[in-house]
């Protein structure tokens, strides 16, 4: 438990649970930029077979580990926030502020990741 008395030990944790879902943001987005890489090579080469060039080759596999590796991170992220909060006195958090607003909103991030991936899947 916090002896600190001082809101700025929670704000302080929830910019690190916001710079860990930036981060995932950004892997995931990496990953469906590799993921669609060869998509976009088998279109350069010859555009009117794409659709039978393109399967699960190492661009699709390399990026789906990325999308998991984000949606992996915003979660534990999310964990290691509500452990810490769990940690705080009531005085340490404002009074009225909603302290699950970043948490619910990582969260999305990592459902939206997971739907993405499950996505890429049946695209295929």
């Amino acid at each position: 438990m916090s002896d600190l008395n001082d809101p700025r030990v929670f704000f302080a944790a929830e910019r690190t649970l916001l710079a860990w879902t930036r981060t995932a943001l950004a892997l995931m987005a990496f990953g469906f930029a590799i993921e669609r890489f060869a998509l976009f090579v088998a279109m350069m080469h010859n555009p009117q077979t794409v659709a039978a060039q393109v399967g699960h080759g190492s661009s699709f596999w390399i990026g789906v580990a990325l999308i998991a590796l984000g949606s992996l991170a915003v979660v534990l992220a999310v964990v290691q926030y509500r452990r810490v909060l769990a940690t705080l006195k009531p005085v340490e958090i404002p009074d009225g502020y909603m302290a699950g607003l970043a948490s619910w909103t990582s969260l999305a991030v990592g459902v939206i990741g997971i739907a993405l991936i499950v996505q890429l899947f049946s695209s295929r």
